[in-house]
Parts: C-alpha cells; structure tokens; sequence
C-alpha cells in the first residue's frame, strides 16, 4: 500500500495507542524526510490515525483477513506472501525486523487459504465502515456496550444532521 498501512493493536494501559502512534509517526516522518531530502517541506501524514475497537473472536479475525488481504485486493500481488511489508508474509516465513504477536486467538490452520479468498466487498464494509467512522465492530450487543463505554455513540449514528419532519399534522 503506498498511500496507507494497517496495525492491529493491543494497548495495555489508556492513552497507549495515541503514544505508539505518535511515536510511529513522528519516528517515521523524521526518517523519510532525512533519507529523501525533504526536511521542512510539509506534513507526510495528512490528519490523525483512524483507530476502532474489535471484538476478539471471530471479529478480530475477519480484520485479520481483511488487513492481510489488502495486497491482492488492490491487485498488487498475486501472493498476499509477495507483499514484503505484510504481517501474512513474516508468517509464511520471510524475514523481519519485528515480531508479530499470536493475537487473541490462533489463526485457523487453513489461514492461508482464507486471506487468499478475498473477502466480497458486502463483507467487506462493515470494516471499512469501522475504519472510515471509527466505529466498534463485533456483534450488535458488544458494540453497544463498547460504544457506549468509550463514548462512541456518534459513531453509530448516520453521518450529517438528522432529517427534519416534513409532513403536515
């Protein structure tokens, strides 16, 4: 992806994610600027990180597929394990910098098979929706909860103003 990446998160403590974040970003503008010669000469990031909540269970592992599904979505690869930045291929065994954590839950022995099944888009965008809105993803009740916990209610809510009444008593 040249103009976006996913992480899968687990904060420890509050206020976790916004430092990791801030670190990433900052550490990886500082750099790009420094390598390419562009110091001084404009933001590399345009706004804030998108972040949502995710039920672990089935939930989280439908994101799992959908982020390392993304190469071949986009047509990029034929092999999502082509895709040199991405968490599937350090799991099918190309090399790395970093460690990837187990998760909530194990991938299911046939994990490559669903990430190379690309999800339909209808499947697709209650995620993206997630994404774009910030939204809890889970099932009906846990997004309830979780939304109202973390005061996402907004999120939940159709975008613009609600419709006035336009009929006549």
């Amino acid at each position: 992806m040249a103009n976006h990446w996913h992480l899968v998160l687990w904060p420890r403590e509050n206020g976790d994610l916004s430092d990791f974040m801030r670190w990433i970003t900052l550490t990886h503008t500082q750099r790009y600027h420094a390598s390419h010669g562009t110091t001084g000469m404009g933001h590399l990031y345009q706004g804030r990180y998108k972040s949502f909540p995710v039920q672990d269970d089935s939930y989280y592992l439908t994101v799992m597929r959908y982020i390392e599904a993304n190469p071949l979505r986009a047509n990029l690869v034929k092999n999502a394990a082509d895709w040199p930045w991405s968490s599937f291929a350090v799991r099918q065994g190309a090399e790395s910098l970093f460690e990837l954590s187990d998760g909530p839950l194990p991938l299911p022995t046939n994990w490559p098979k669903l990430v190379h099944n690309v999800m339909p888009p209808d499947q697709a965008a209650p995620i993206v929706n997630s994404i774009k809105r910030g939204a809890p993803w889970g099932r009906s009740d846990w997004i309830q909860r979780t939304a109202a916990k973390m005061n996402l209610q907004s999120t939940l809510r159709p975008k613009g103003r609600p419709k006035t009444c336009t009929g006549h008593l």
